[in-house]
């Protein structure tokens, strides 16, 4: 019967509009007092029972909750005659509580967009080698499936055959279509513009890049920052005392409609709306920007953070550094580059990819006894050789002598910003590698952005040599810039930092400095939708487009701000409503509960702002 009222809410508030307007006709046209009377008294009637369920179903769990203040208000009015004023209340109240939440639905768009984007059904193959269409739970991994133009990708997988260009909007919020041929990636939910595609499913149902996504968003939504878990304990005693306050009055004063309208007015009802909409708003505009922000408090904390750490290679560049210069001093050279390319291919590091594909043809020898020196390089035997592949430092650990040539080579390789890889063979040096990776484009735009947003300090810290670091640095105006730093150092890093009092933001890609993330009062990783770096992150940069980060932190400023206001604004109004009780005459119930209702419906509306959110 409960379920049944409850679910008839919205009816019964039609009901009640009905009788309300009904009941004004008969006294101003029809100048009929008993059909202006008997409208009245059914609409209080009908209107306080959903309220009062609820207020019953609070006190259950020994909550005193708003419903619980009104449901006495309107009982108290309707005992001392006030038909007009109960009746009017009740509906107000439940009209407010509809357009509550008809647009809080509209603040939690970015879900249902997202959920609808999901994929249902998928074009399989099967043992025939026939493509039938199935459901999407009917698809497992290792199954291979047909995509064709117009159609969502139905699971992440790997393209087997075929090319064309998917719109991938639904995983890192840029609609511009992406080029898609044998060996590519793609993912669930993401539409093929044009083409069509056989692919290997790699991951299906909730364990897709998409399915996390969605999780991930509808988890930070419900999330509760410090203000809202502030505002739930506030509300806790606050409604029991405006009770309180209520009985006190009526004591003192002997004056029942008083201590009812200041029940009705006393209702905390915009301060316990206003922050949860601001957050859910800011969190799905995000969302739809390619901006996964994890929950209320990160969005609070982010919006004070003054220092943003960055590491170098594959955030403030693009990740895919190349070869630019090279110097060889042994004999024989062909065989030392084959020896170094052999040490290299048991390395999965950016740089031993960028030595591989520079080496043309080359000849692989079988690599024992191989040793991972720490933020040095390789140290291996290869052919009967003892060889080492890594960086300045690592020659040192060896003992490598470095003639005037050489040092002079290395110097030279530094100032122009190179990345250096050397390899010894048998404590002789025999190849110098410059390195190079491109910066991202446009990223001193997006870091003046971020200095526009009142971040302090820029920093950059990176494993490679001081002058490539300092190079990066000065190119991009950053305030401060550590080469050679190992991942224990930048941790130590980012600890002084907030010992001396900033709020710090580190910026990775989710596998390497995952300490760094960790240690962060904000860890954003820059990540194409991997499973690392949407676990181990607070903020996600999907496609690790570094556009998304000046948006991000201005999204973040704008909810902790709009979150504020709300505040000030449900609080002002109660003590505005409240003030006039006790100082003037012309407030009452029905007019008390229309502003208390308005004042709802203004920080719902003002929380929607942010839902059209755009970085000036």
């Amino acid at each position: 019967m409960l379920r049944f009222i409850l679910s008839k809410k919205n009816h019964i508030t039609l009901i009640s509009g009905i009788l309300i307007a009904f009941s004004y006709f008969s006294e101003f046209v029809l100048k009929n007092e008993t059909l202006f009377k008997w409208p009245m008294i059914i609409a209080s009637v009908i209107g306080v029972i959903p309220i009062a369920l609820q207020a019953f179903s609070a006190l259950k769990v020994k909550v005193v909750s708003i419903d619980v203040l009104v449901t006495i208000a309107v009982i108290g009015a309707f005992i001392i005659g006030e038909f007009t004023e109960s009746a009017i209340v009740t509906f107000l109240f439940l009209f407010g509580a509809f357009l509550e939440q008809r647009t809080l639905n509209k603040t939690r768009s970015a879900i249902k967009e997202l959920t609808q984007m999901a994929p249902e059904n998928a074009l399989k193959q099967m043992e025939s080698g026939e493509f039938i269409e199935v459901e999407i739970d009917e698809v497992d991994v290792g199954d291979v499936l047909l995509v064709k133009t117009g159609a969502k990708v139905p699971v992440d997988g790997t393209v087997l055959t075929g090319e064309g260009y998917i719109n991938e909007a639904s995983i890192t919020g840029e609609s511009f279509p992406v080029s898609k041929a044998k060996g590519s990636l793609v993912y669930a939910g993401t539409i093929l513009e044009n083409g069509t595609l056989q692919i290997t499913a790699d991951r299906v149902g909730e364990d897709t890049t998409f399915g996390k996504i969605i999780e991930l968003v509808e988890e930070a939504q419900d999330s509760k920052s410090e203000a809202e878990r502030f505002i739930d304990k506030f509300s806790k005693y606050y409604t029991p005392a405006v009770l309180v306050l209520a009985l006190i009055v009526w004591i003192i004063s002997k004056n029942l409609e008083l201590a009812i309208t200041i029940l009705v007015l006393g209702c905390p009802g915009a301060l316990v709306i206003g922050v949860p909409v601001s957050n859910v708003a800011g969190i799905g505009n995000g969302a739809r920007h390619g901006v996964l922000l994890k929950g209320s408090e990160v969005v609070q904390v982010f919006s004070r953070v003054d220092t943003i750490v960055f590491d170098k290679t594959g955030t403030l560049t693009i990740g895919k550094p190349k070869v630019v210069d090279s110097k060889l001093y042994a004999d024989d050279s062909d065989t030392a580059l084959n020896y170094l390319v052999s040490v290299e291919s048991e390395s999965d590091h950016l740089l031993a990819k960028a030595v591989i594909e520079y080496v043309n043809n080359p000849e692989y020898y079988p690599v024992g006894n191989t040793d991972v020196i720490k933020g040095k390089g390789i140290v291996a035997d290869v052919d009967g050789h003892r060889v080492a592949v890594g960086n300045l430092a690592l020659m040192e650990y060896e003992k490598v002598n470095l003639n005037k040539e050489m040092r002079d080579d290395i110097s030279r390789f530094e100032q122009n910003g190179d990345s250096l890889v050397l390899t010894s063979i048998d404590g002789e040096l025999n190849v110098l590698m410059g390195i190079r990776d491109k910066l991202r484009p446009d990223v001193k735009k997006h870091l003046q952005k971020l200095k526009a947003l009142r971040v302090k300090n820029l920093v950059v810290l990176s494993g490679d040599n001081q002058a490539t670091v300092d190079k990066v640095a000065e190119e991009l105006g950053l305030t401060q810039a550590y080469g050679n730093m190992l991942p224990q150092d930048k941790s130590e890093f980012i600890k002084k930092l907030q010992k001396n009092g900033h709020k710090v933001a580190f910026v990775g890609d989710g596998v390497n400095d995952s300490p760094s993330l960790a240690l962060a009062d904000i860890g954003i990783a820059m990540g194409s939708g991997t499973d690392v770096a949407i676990e181990t992150s607070d903020v996600v940069l999907m496609n690790s487009d570094f556009s998304r980060l000046p948006h991000a932190l201005g999204l973040a400023k704008a909810t902790a701000r709009n979150m504020l206001q709300n505040i000030i604004i449900a609080v002002g109004v109660v003590l505005f409503l409240l003030a006039n009780v006790f100082f003037s005459e012309w407030m009452n119930m029905s007019i008390g509960m229309l502003v208390h209702e308005a004042s709802i419906f203004v920080v719902i509306l003002n929380g929607m702002r942010l839902l059209g959110y755009k970085l000036r």
